[in-house]
């Protein structure tokens, strides 16, 4: 599927590509922003690229306004096995890089080294567990030792890392998945935190349309051998109806039940992708 009219033809908010540049020189060290631009004539030759599939610094950013985030309701036990299938998997791991997120905001240092064992597991059924398990070593140390900031840091270079390895593998397909994952757990997360203490002006943060219909079309172009099991079918039908509820509410219009409905939807989506059948 040819990519290239979507980024010519500006369809994506321009609120997120500010956003992401700001990011990337601002809150990435040095070293991850370099790792971070070095594949960008790779990621945009596959129609892989800032326009299109936003790395889970922006989701964090997001997130960093609807603190404080209540962790409580919100952690969920790290899966216990893979589920099958690759594409599943790919899913996973960008919510286990949200999960990650969480865990540096509440300041959880029991679950660090828990979260590393399993990054590197799904990434060993991605193919890329090499490129993980510098990285899993380097969350232990850092939140062993409170370094919340650089362990954030860390979590954004390990997905750009495991994306990095999918361009190599020329899959943009996964790479979409990746940033499905994270943001879709994102979702979840920034919705509870606006549901717990809402007001329009906050819900707004949540609403990122274009940016939907981008994960919307790419499940449609799943190999039909994916996209027609029950959870992919799951997962397109919760994504349209959250894409109903963006488009009608404005700036100023959003109410409550649509966000705990947002909510609803994207805890049940996630819940079904890691359910192991």
């Amino acid at each position: 599927m040819d990519r290239t009219p979507w980024v010519k033809t500006g369809n994506f908010p321009v609120r997120i590509v500010v956003g992401l540049g700001l990011s990337i020189l601002s809150a990435a060290s040095p070293a991850s922003a370099q790792e971070a631009e070095e594949p960008s004539h790779e990621r945009e030759e596959l129609g892989i690229n800032r326009y299109t599939a936003p790395r889970i610094e922006h989701v964090f950013e997001i997130l960093d306004q609807l603190k404080p985030l209540p962790f409580a309701q919100l952690w969920r036990d790290l899966p216990a096995a893979s589920p099958p299938g690759r594409e599943r998997k790919g899913l996973i791991f960008g919510g286990l890089i949200a999960d990650g997120f969480l865990i540096v905001t509440a300041q959880k240092p029991n679950l660090v080294d828990d979260l590393g064992r399993v990054l590197i597991r799904e990434a060993r059924g991605l193919g890329v567990a090499d490129r993980v398990m510098r990285h899993s070593a380097s969350l232990a140390e850092l939140g062993r030792g409170g370094n919340w900031e650089a362990m954030r840091q860390e979590l954004i270079a390990t997905q750009a890392d495991v994306e990095r390895a999918m361009v190599d593998l020329r899959d943009e397909k996964m790479a979409a998945l990746l940033s499905l994952g994270g943001w879709l757990r994102g979702l979840e997360i920034g919705a509870a935190a606006v549901e717990a203490d809402f007001s329009p002006k906050r819900a707004a943060l949540l609403a990122q349309p274009e940016l939907l219909d981008y994960f919307v079309e790419e499940l449609n172009t799943l190999p039909p051998p994916v996209a027609h099991t029950p959870p992919f079918d799951q997962l397109r039908a919760g994504l349209r109806e959250i894409q109903s509820i963006f488009a009608k509410s404005g700036p100023s219009g959003w109410q409550i039940g649509q966000v705990r409905t947002i909510h609803e939807r994207a805890r049940g989506l996630n819940l079904t992708l890691r359910r192991n059948r």
